[in-house]
Protein backbone atom coordinates (compact mmCIF):
# COMPACT_ATOMS: atom_id res chain seq x y z
CA UNK A 1 0.00 0.00 0.00
CA UNK A 2 1.32 3.56 -0.93
CA UNK A 3 2.44 5.87 1.67
CA UNK A 4 0.20 8.97 2.04
CA UNK A 5 2.27 12.18 2.58
CA UNK A 6 0.24 14.73 4.15
CA UNK A 7 -0.87 18.33 2.99
CA UNK A 8 0.40 20.08 6.31
CA UNK A 9 -1.99 23.15 7.77
CA UNK A 10 0.09 26.36 8.54
CA UNK A 11 0.27 27.84 12.07
CA UNK A 12 -2.65 30.59 10.93
CA UNK A 13 -5.60 30.43 8.81
CA UNK A 14 -5.64 31.10 4.66
CA UNK A 15 -7.34 34.75 6.10
CA UNK A 16 -5.04 35.67 8.84
CA UNK A 17 -1.85 34.54 6.45
CA UNK A 18 -2.82 37.87 4.60
CA UNK A 19 -2.53 40.11 7.22
CA UNK A 20 0.28 38.57 9.03
CA UNK A 21 2.65 38.08 5.94
CA UNK A 22 1.39 41.21 4.33
CA UNK A 23 5.03 42.90 4.92
CA UNK A 24 6.76 39.88 3.25
CA UNK A 25 4.60 38.81 0.46
CA UNK A 26 1.06 40.30 -1.05
CA UNK A 27 -2.18 38.40 -0.52
CA UNK A 28 -2.42 36.54 -3.81
CA UNK A 29 1.19 34.82 -3.70
CA UNK A 30 0.76 34.06 -0.05
CA UNK A 31 -2.26 32.17 -1.58
CA UNK A 32 -0.66 30.93 -4.89
CA UNK A 33 2.79 29.47 -3.03
CA UNK A 34 0.93 27.79 -0.52
CA UNK A 35 -2.16 26.23 -1.75
CA UNK A 36 -0.91 26.00 -5.60
CA UNK A 37 3.07 25.55 -5.35
CA UNK A 38 2.75 24.06 -1.88
CA UNK A 39 0.51 21.88 -2.62
CA UNK A 40 1.69 20.58 -5.37
CA UNK A 41 5.00 19.18 -4.01
CA UNK A 42 2.44 16.87 -1.71
CA UNK A 43 0.22 15.87 -4.37
CA UNK A 44 3.34 14.79 -6.70
CA UNK A 45 4.88 12.86 -3.71
CA UNK A 46 1.79 10.84 -3.58
CA UNK A 47 1.37 10.27 -7.69
CA UNK A 48 5.56 9.31 -7.07
CA UNK A 49 3.99 6.90 -4.37
CA UNK A 50 1.65 5.08 -6.54
CA UNK A 51 3.83 4.89 -9.55
CA UNK A 52 6.42 3.29 -7.19
CA UNK A 53 4.41 0.41 -6.59
CA UNK A 54 4.18 -0.87 -9.84
CA UNK A 55 7.65 0.42 -11.03
CA UNK A 56 9.88 -2.26 -12.79
CA UNK A 57 13.24 -2.40 -10.31
CA UNK A 58 14.72 -4.76 -13.25
CA UNK A 59 15.31 -2.40 -15.61
CA UNK A 60 16.33 0.24 -13.51
CA UNK A 61 20.00 1.98 -15.07
CA UNK A 62 21.90 5.03 -15.30
CA UNK A 63 20.65 6.36 -17.99
CA UNK A 64 16.88 6.03 -18.34
CA UNK A 65 14.24 4.04 -16.04
CA UNK A 66 10.91 5.12 -15.41
CA UNK A 67 12.20 3.53 -11.49
CA UNK A 68 15.00 6.15 -11.77
CA UNK A 69 12.58 8.79 -12.19
CA UNK A 70 10.62 8.44 -9.73
CA UNK A 71 13.56 7.97 -6.73
CA UNK A 72 14.93 11.31 -8.54
CA UNK A 73 11.50 13.30 -8.11
CA UNK A 74 11.23 12.16 -4.90
CA UNK A 75 13.94 14.13 -3.39
CA UNK A 76 13.16 17.54 -5.48
CA UNK A 77 9.68 17.41 -3.96
CA UNK A 78 10.17 15.94 -0.44
CA UNK A 79 12.99 18.67 0.13
CA UNK A 80 10.57 21.06 -1.20
CA UNK A 81 7.49 20.21 1.48
CA UNK A 82 9.85 20.03 4.38
CA UNK A 83 11.61 23.31 3.43
CA UNK A 84 7.96 25.32 2.72
CA UNK A 85 6.47 23.58 6.01
CA UNK A 86 8.89 25.13 7.78
CA UNK A 87 8.89 28.43 5.61
CA UNK A 88 5.52 29.49 6.62
CA UNK A 89 5.87 28.18 10.46
CA UNK A 90 8.94 30.60 10.68
CA UNK A 91 6.69 33.17 9.54
CA UNK A 92 3.80 36.02 10.86
CA UNK A 93 5.89 37.56 13.92
CA UNK A 94 7.01 40.57 14.86
CA UNK A 95 10.68 39.64 14.57
CA UNK A 96 11.36 40.28 17.89
CA UNK A 97 14.24 37.71 18.74
CA UNK A 98 14.10 37.96 22.29
CA UNK A 99 11.39 36.08 22.05
CA UNK A 100 13.70 32.95 21.34
CA UNK A 101 16.39 33.26 23.62
CA UNK A 102 17.96 29.83 23.56
CA UNK A 103 18.12 30.18 19.76
CA UNK A 104 19.21 33.60 19.94
CA UNK A 105 21.86 32.85 22.10
CA UNK A 106 23.04 29.94 20.46
CA UNK A 107 23.62 32.21 16.95
CA UNK A 108 25.14 34.98 18.77
CA UNK A 109 27.53 32.30 20.10
CA UNK A 110 28.26 30.96 16.43
CA UNK A 111 28.25 33.96 14.32
CA UNK A 112 29.31 36.63 17.31
CA UNK A 113 25.92 39.29 16.85
CA UNK A 114 22.52 38.61 15.63
CA UNK A 115 23.32 41.41 12.83
CA UNK A 116 26.59 39.22 11.69
CA UNK A 117 24.08 35.94 11.43
CA UNK A 118 22.13 38.38 9.36
CA UNK A 119 24.38 39.59 6.80
CA UNK A 120 25.92 36.13 6.22
CA UNK A 121 22.12 34.76 6.16
CA UNK A 122 21.21 37.28 3.57
CA UNK A 123 24.18 37.04 1.23
CA UNK A 124 23.72 33.08 1.53
CA UNK A 125 20.06 33.78 0.14
CA UNK A 126 21.06 36.38 -2.27
CA UNK A 127 23.40 34.23 -3.78
CA UNK A 128 20.90 31.34 -4.18
CA UNK A 129 20.26 30.45 -8.13
CA UNK A 130 16.83 32.06 -9.36
CA UNK A 131 15.11 29.18 -7.63
CA UNK A 132 17.10 28.45 -4.49
CA UNK A 133 16.96 29.10 -0.78
CA UNK A 134 18.99 30.50 1.76
CA UNK A 135 18.97 28.43 5.03
CA UNK A 136 19.92 28.43 9.02
CA UNK A 137 20.32 24.88 10.18
CA UNK A 138 21.52 22.85 13.50
CA UNK A 139 24.25 20.45 12.06
CA UNK A 140 23.15 17.62 14.07
CA UNK A 141 25.26 14.90 13.04
CA UNK A 142 28.53 16.50 12.66
CA UNK A 143 29.61 19.68 13.75
CA UNK A 144 26.42 20.19 16.27
CA UNK A 145 27.17 23.89 15.07
CA UNK A 146 24.57 26.33 13.43
CA UNK A 147 25.30 27.08 9.62
CA UNK A 148 24.10 29.00 7.03
CA UNK A 149 23.62 27.26 3.67
CA UNK A 150 22.95 28.07 0.19
CA UNK A 151 20.57 25.66 -1.51
CA UNK A 152 20.08 25.65 -5.31
CA UNK A 153 16.53 24.53 -6.27
CA UNK A 154 15.52 22.67 -3.10
CA UNK A 155 18.11 20.08 -2.38
CA UNK A 156 21.27 20.73 -4.53
CA UNK A 157 24.12 22.46 -1.25
CA UNK A 158 21.82 20.67 1.45
CA UNK A 159 23.84 18.88 4.14
CA UNK A 160 23.29 15.24 5.30
CA UNK A 161 22.15 16.00 9.16
CA UNK A 162 21.43 19.41 8.36
CA UNK A 163 18.17 20.39 10.21
CA UNK A 164 16.08 23.43 8.81
CA UNK A 165 15.39 26.00 11.31
CA UNK A 166 14.96 29.49 9.35
CA UNK A 167 14.51 28.83 5.35
CA UNK A 168 13.82 31.83 2.98
CA UNK A 169 12.15 30.95 -0.32
CA UNK A 170 13.85 33.18 -3.03
CA UNK A 171 12.29 31.00 -6.29
CA UNK A 172 11.48 34.00 -8.17
CA UNK A 173 7.48 33.13 -7.55
CA UNK A 174 8.06 34.05 -3.87
CA UNK A 175 8.64 37.48 -4.01
CA UNK A 176 8.33 39.05 -8.03
CA UNK A 177 5.33 39.74 -7.32
CA UNK A 178 5.26 42.10 -4.89
CA UNK A 179 9.29 43.12 -4.80
CA UNK A 180 9.68 42.12 -8.61
CA UNK A 181 13.58 41.72 -9.05
CA UNK A 182 14.57 43.06 -5.29
CA UNK A 183 15.34 39.68 -3.78
CA UNK A 184 17.66 41.54 -1.07
CA UNK A 185 14.27 43.52 0.10
CA UNK A 186 12.22 40.74 0.18
CA UNK A 187 14.92 38.48 2.69
CA UNK A 188 14.77 41.97 5.14
CA UNK A 189 11.07 42.08 5.10
CA UNK A 190 11.28 38.34 5.94
CA UNK A 191 13.87 38.56 8.74
CA UNK A 192 11.62 41.23 10.10
CA UNK A 193 8.37 39.29 10.01
CA UNK A 194 9.77 35.95 11.69
CA UNK A 195 8.34 34.58 14.59
CA UNK A 196 11.22 33.85 16.91
CA UNK A 197 9.05 31.91 19.61
CA UNK A 198 8.26 28.96 17.24
CA UNK A 199 11.81 29.17 15.65
CA UNK A 200 13.13 28.68 19.70
CA UNK A 201 10.75 25.67 20.05
CA UNK A 202 12.10 23.77 16.40
CA UNK A 203 15.88 24.80 18.22
CA UNK A 204 15.45 23.22 21.51
CA UNK A 205 13.44 20.21 19.81
CA UNK A 206 16.59 19.22 17.96
CA UNK A 207 19.79 20.64 19.62
CA UNK A 208 18.82 19.00 22.79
Amino acid sequence: MAYEWKFNPRPYSDEDAKKLLAKVVDAETTDWHYNTHHKGYVTALNTIEKGLETADRGAANGNYSVIGELKRRTTWNHAGTVLHDIYWDVMGGDGDPSKGPQVKAAIEKEFGSLDAWKADFKAAAVSAKLSGWGVLVYDMLYSKRLLNVLVDEHHYGAIWGGIPLIPVDVFEHAYYHKDGPKRAAYIDNFLGNLHWGRIDERFKKFAK
